[in-house]
C-alpha cells in the first residue's frame, strides 16, 4: 500500500495537514487518497490543510486540492484551508476551481480556531 509524503496528523476529531514542499502530480493524487482513507478511518469532522509553504500551483495540483475540499465535505468534515499565498490565490479563481462555501484562515492556529467555532 503507497502512503503520501504528506503526514496527516490527528488531534481530537480533526486532521492537521501542513504541505510543505510544491507539490507534483503523483504526491498530490496520493495526498488525496490518503486523506479520505483518514476521514473514513478517524471520523473526522474537521480538516484544516496548511498552504504557507506553498508558493505555486499548477491547474492540476488546484483542481486536487479543490476535489480534496468537495470530496472531505461529502464525507461530513468540514475542511479549512490556511496560509494561502497570495500566488496560489490568484491561481485558484484565475482557474475556475470551485471552492463553495470553504473556510479559510491565516495560519494553523486560526484555522484550529475556526473549527472549533463551526462545531459550537
Amino acid at each position: 500500500m503507497k502512503t503520501s509524503k504528506i503526514p496527516i496528523l490527528k488531534l481530537y476529531n480533526n486532521l492537521l495537514i501542513s504541505i510543505q514542499w510544491e507539490l507534483d502530480d503523483k504526491t498530490a493524487m496520493q495526498f488525496q487518497e490518503d486523506l479520505l482513507k483518514k476521514i473514513h478511518e478517524t471520523g473526522a469532522t474537521g480538516v484544516v490543510i496548511d498552504l504557507t509553504s506553498v508558493d505555486v500551483i499548477d491547474s492540476f495540483i488546484a483542481k486536487i486540492l479543490g476535489d480534496c475540499v468537495n470530496m472531505s465535505k461529502l464525507m461530513g468534515a468540514t475542511v479549512v484551508l490556511t496560509g494561502i499565498q497570495p500566488a496560489v490565490a490568484i491561481t485558484l479563481i484565475e482557474l475556475g476551481i470551485e471552492l463553495e462555501d470553504i473556510h479559510t484562515a491565516l495560519d494553523l492556529e486560526k484555522g484550529l480556531e475556526l473549527l472549533k467555532e463551526l462545531e459550537d
